[in-house]
């Protein structure tokens, strides 16, 4: 019984974590105004690391961008994040993304994610779902453009791709495999 109490005791302080991190790193908006302009400002940011993104992500069909993706963990951990999918430049609909996770882990960090929807198809199936679950209801693939490399639809042969970045650079570690991503009213 013993052994309960204390797994319940870390994860309500993980998840009192997670929240005091999703709040103060805007990991939670209070307005769509605020999403629209952290995906702004993540957009420009990615534009500005990788060459021939912005031919990218305006060649492709949709993209989804969360600015900022709070991961944080004691023992137990999470990731949330609120963001929107753009089609045509446009906002279209706004979506969070969560995640959990258990295991050796002490920490946090935040960082941003563009998804890039390339196939109509899955665009379709993605926003017909009540919920969608990377790795389950779609795969999902990290894109690596490499130091001084050159992003272009010759390289990319998956129908959704991500990249996941920090204001110091790209990252190729995170992996998006069990976050669900849910529409979320604003």
């Amino acid at each position: 019984m013993e052994r309960r109490r204390f797994i319940g005791v870390v994860a309500a302080a993980a998840l009192a974590v997670l929240g005091a991190l999703c709040d103060a790193q805007g990991a939670r908006a209070e307005t769509a105004k605020q999403i629209d302009t952290g995906v702004d400002a993540a957009l420009q940011r990615f534009y500005a690391k990788v060459a021939g993104g912005q031919t990218f992500v305006q060649s492709a069909k949709a993209v989804l961008v969360f600015p900022n993706l709070v991961k944080a963990g004691i023992g137990i951990g999470g990731e949330y994040g609120e963001g929107a999918l753009r089609i045509d430049g446009k906002t279209t609909e706004y979506y969070s993304a969560s995640a959990a996770s258990i295991g050796l882990q002490l920490g946090a960090q935040t960082h941003s994610v563009v998804i890039v929807f390339m196939q109509q198809a899955d665009l379709d199936k993605f926003r017909a779902a009540s919920g969608w679950t990377a790795g389950i209801n779609g795969s999902i693939a990290l894109i690596d453009v490499g130091d001084g490399g050159t992003l272009t639809n010759d390289v990319v042969k998956d129908p959704i791709v991500y990249f996941t970045f920090d204001n110091r650079g790209l990252m190729f570690n995170l992996s998006l495999e069990g976050t669900k991503f849910a529409k979320i009213a604003r």
